[in-house]
């Protein structure tokens, strides 16, 4: 029976696996931008409930192009106006640099690359100022500070299938199986697992976690907790979160009080701490107080602690200062899947 049921897990982890790279490319945007409509290209992402559902393949992309080159690849080169720092026309371009911006050149005036001069063939910095044969300043026009910052976001999430996310996907989900059993709690931590994993991902690419994610999956947690609870051997845990099943009402005092907790410290170091950190702690609260406080403590002083140590450990190879910014999303989400295995162990 539990060999049945981690089976089932792991093949729904490898199927919603499949569908997140899309999710995370359309999202991972700047801000000010609500997501994607077009792959690298330029070309319109078409498919089932409005092109959200679907791999990371742009059919037009591999049908114009070869196989290998980088439409077909997935690798950044877009029409003028996307902003991915490569120049969609002109006879020649200059090789990117690491992130595939802010090196490109090309024969017209304009490409939207972040080292495109809007005069003269020439250019001697990484940014140009707006007119001029040579320069040789360090800053640039605003436009070129902008198309440089898209051409970067685009470059971290790459429109492509990624066989890691779906591997990643199907061990959460056969990790939470063997964990839980048979129990109707199981159902709800496979149904988030997807949301909770494309969270992280664009975390970890543009350093934010849109309220299109964070806000619907603590209501989504709350709702499908309650349902889970009025099912045989879904609430039977009590408030202290021991025994078979879990506590409703402690996950939605959990959900409140972890983001308090975030709360508190977005307010003493906003610099350090997101907004969207504290609405994902919402939903983070909610799963872990479930299982009862002490799971909820482990959960939350764990990501803390991922978190802590993978920043020391930027400052120690010299790869960040002590004021750098990281996505912290990913090592909330990691406690809190740490705490939910202990949890489920625990009431079994």
């Amino acid at each position: 029976m539990y060999a049945t049921l981690i089976v089932v897990a792991a093949l729904w982890g490898t199927a919603t696996g499949l569908l997140l790279p899309r999710a995370a490319y359309r999202l991972s945007v700047e801000p000010e931008d609500p997501w994607r409509d077009s792959c690298p290209a330029g070309h319109p992402i078409t498919g089932p409930a409005g092109g959200w559902l679907g791999v990371a393949r742009c059919v037009s992309c591999a049908t114009a192009a070869p196989s290998g080159t980088a439409e077909s690849s997935g690798a950044d080169v877009k029409s003028p106006g996307v902003g991915t720092g490569h120049a969609a026309a002109g006879p020649a371009s200059a090789a990117t640099d690491p992130v595939g911006t802010a090196t490109d050149t090309a024969a017209g005036p304009e490409t939207g690359s972040a080292t495109d001069t809007a005069a003269g063939p020439e250019t001697g910095s990484a940014t140009d100022t707006a007119a001029g044969p040579e320069t040789g300043s360090a800053t640039g026009t605003a436009a070129g500070s902008a198309s440089a910052a898209a051409g970067a976001s685009s470059a971290r999430v790459r429109y492509a299938p990624s066989p890691l996310v779906p591997l990643l996907t199907a061990l959460v989900g056969a990790v939470l199986a063997a964990a839980t059993g048979p129990r109707p709690e199981l159902a709800v931590w496979l149904l988030l697992t997807p949301f909770a994993v494309l969270l992280a991902l664009v975390d970890r690419a543009v350093h934010r976690l849109p309220d299109r994610l964070t806000l619907p999956l603590a209501a989504a947690a709350v709702v499908l907790l309650g349902l889970a609870a009025l099912l045989p051997g879904g609430g039977g845990g009590g408030n202290d979160g021991t025994g078979p099943g879990g506590s409703w009402p402690t996950a939605l005092l959990g959900g409140l009080a972890l983001g308090a907790c975030y709360f508190a410290l977005f307010l003493i170091n906003p610099n350090g701490l997101g907004f969207g950190d504290v609405k994902l702690a919402l939903s983070l609260g909610v799963v872990l107080g479930w299982y009862g406080w002490l799971v909820l403590f482990v959960g939350a002083f764990a990501g803390f602690l991922m978190g802590s140590l993978y920043g020391f450990g930027l400052i120690l190879l010299r790869r960040a200062g002590r004021k750098s910014a990281f996505p912290f999303g990913p090592f909330m989400i990691v406690g809190a899947l740490t705490g939910i295995v202990l949890g489920a162990l625990a009431g079994a």
